[in-house]
């Protein structure tokens, strides 16, 4: 697939996590991106909305420098974490010079994702029931029980999940840890990384994956949310968790539903 047809289908599932009746985002929130070729990838520029974003709303950086710059960071190479800094970075990783745009500042929480994961599509979005979810005491507890089969199939076994630090630099680098441990534990990258008081991480292979695991997130949530008027959830057993993610008829609607 060619970059001008990576960027429409970007384009498209970010304005599609941007509708304003679905309230996966509010005003700027989020930034979405999109791998090209094993060397580059494509992300949301600074500033925009995702609802109504057009092409020239992504900037393209190559993936080594700013992969680069959280390996810096992370052995503690003087003024890296600098915020000024780590703009400066991400602006010279542009492939054309000429971009005045500047890219998100998560542009280095994407790059590590790309490196570890084998996603092709991400979309990071701050939906309020979610993050209804994430702002609660016992966040993490909650959010890794299953509780219907179809948060299985599209959301897959286990999330992952980061404890809220500021975000940017930081934020990369924990989530560059905390996937390495999830791909030692499970031997997979997890559909979702759940950002403590912060928000969702969704990992795809396609723009239509990462739309649809967005929409189950936001489902269970509410579901969850929805549980504590009656004291609370009744989570699936591991036994029908996994029986269900291991279940030839749930691969085969995996399969239909593009993932």
């Amino acid at each position: 697939m060619g970059k001008e047809e990576i960027l429409a289908q970007l384009v498209e599932m970010s304005r599609a996590l941007g509708l304003p009746e679905r309230d996966f985002v509010m005003l700027a929130e989020g930034n979405t991106s999109a791998l090209v070729g094993e060397d580059r990838y494509l992300v949301k520029a600074s500033g925009f909305h995702l609802h109504g974003i057009q092409p020239e709303g992504f900037v393209e950086l190559y993936l080594e420098p700013v992969l680069d710059l959280v390996k810096r960071a992370d052995s503690g190479v003087d003024h890296v974490g600098d915020e000024a800094e780590v703009s400066r970075q991400l602006a010279a990783a542009r492939v054309d010079a000429g971009v005045q745009l500047r890219p998100s500042f998560e542009a280095t929480l994407h790059a590590i994702i790309y490196a570890l994961s084998g996603a092709a599509f991400i979309g990071h979005t701050h939906p309020t029931a979610v993050n209804a979810v994430l702002c609660a005491r016992d966040c993490q507890q909650v959010l890794e029980g299953r509780l219907f089969p179809d948060h299985i199939v599209y959301c897959g076994k286990v999330p992952a999940f980061v404890p809220y630090i500021e975000p940017g630099l930081p934020l990369a680098k924990l989530v560059a840890h905390i996937l390495e441990k999830h791909l030692d534990a499970y031997g997979e990258a997890p559909k979702t990384i759940f950002l403590q008081n912060h928000g969702l991480i969704v990992l795809g292979k396609s723009p239509s994956e990462v739309e649809s695991i967005t929409a189950m997130t936001v489902k269970s949530c509410r579901v969850l949310l929805g549980t504590a008027a009656f004291g609370g959830p009744r989570f699936l057993t591991e036994e029908d968790v996994a029986r269900i993610h291991t279940h030839p008829g749930e691969q085969y609607r995996r399969r239909l539903a593009g993932f």
